[in-house]
């Protein structure tokens, strides 16, 4: 059985001098892309910080307001700034380090590349 068992399982091809572990993890159009991104209400508005694997279609939930929650309690419907991570863990790390930093760090964050605080979500549809 255990003869069995060893030959059913399948070995992949392993490039000399790179870790095993992390060959063939490279990004395929159909792999997941992570966004951390801020909404806000108006300028210097309320802010929410979260993270998702799809920003158009959650910043979209976020201004039709069907999903309940802070951000549809306080209104939150512009996206004002995002940025890519590159995986989960990443993004999560993100999102919870943007939230320990004070309400100014975030403003500065937003008016770096954003100073009009122009809903963005327009330009995802682009």
């Amino acid at each position: 059985m255990l003869l069995f068992l060893r030959s059913s399982i399948k070995t992949k091809a392993v490039t000399p001098g790179l870790v095993p572990a992390i060959q063939g993890r490279q990004a395929s159009p159909m792999e997941k892309r992570f966004h951390v991104y801020l909404m806000t209400n108006r300028r210097n508005g309320t802010l929410y910080c979260g993270v998702t694997s799809d920003l158009a279609r959650r910043a979209y939930e976020h201004k039709s307001g069907t999903v309940e929650g802070f951000t549809s309690r306080y209104d939150l419907k512009h996206l004002v700034w995002f940025e890519e991570a590159g995986d989960a863990l990443t993004a999560i790390q993100r999102e919870k380090t943007i939230k320990a930093y004070p309400r100014a760090w975030k403003i500065n964050l937003i008016e770096e590349r954003n100073p009009q605080w122009r809903d963005l979500y327009g330009d995802l549809m682009k």
